[in-house]
């Protein structure tokens, strides 16, 4: 679980800046603090992969106010590249934050915005998107992976 951002400051301006070129970099929609070894309640995200740059978004100390409806989409995540899976997510999200200043806002989010609300808000708790998938499915992911870091491909 990450611990509040509570300095907004022009050093967390430059964070949230080098987030977004890392996120931008490895072709993600989103990068939380965790991702990077931050254990603060730091989210970047923009679904237009930086195609728009007013859609770029950042979420300090995200709560998740409201959920409704379903979509099950396949989802992977810039922390196990190559690893990919299918999750039921809510189809619309409100969530209530602050941005890099420090001022507090509320904004809604359907499809793939209410997805990456939801994936981020998850790594800010200490949850990866595997947790979502069925035992049988993890367990495969897991196999997996320790067959990759014993080859020394992870």
């Amino acid at each position: 679980q990450a611990k509040p951002v509570e300095k907004f400051d022009e050093s967390l301006a430059h964070l949230c800046e080098d987030m977004f070129a890392s996120m931008y970099a490895a072709n993600g929609v989103g990068l939380a603090a965790p991702q990077i070894g931050l254990g603060i309640r730091l989210a970047v995200i923009d679904v237009t992969f930086g195609k728009n740059p007013e859609a770029k978004i950042v979420l300090a100390n995200p709560e998740i106010m409201h959920i409704e409806g379903d979509q099950r989409e396949e989802e992977g995540c810039l922390s196990m590249p190559g690893i990919r899976g299918t999750v039921l997510r809510p189809s619309y999200v409100t969530i209530r934050a602050q941005d890099v200043t420090g001022k507090s806002f509320e904004m809604k989010g359907e499809g793939l915005l209410a997805r990456a609300f939801c994936h981020e808000t998850d790594h800010l708790n200490g949850i990866l998107f595997i947790r979502h998938l069925s035992s049988l499915k993890r367990e495969l992911i897991k196999r997996r992976i320790r067959k990759m870091r014993k080859a020394g491909d992870w």
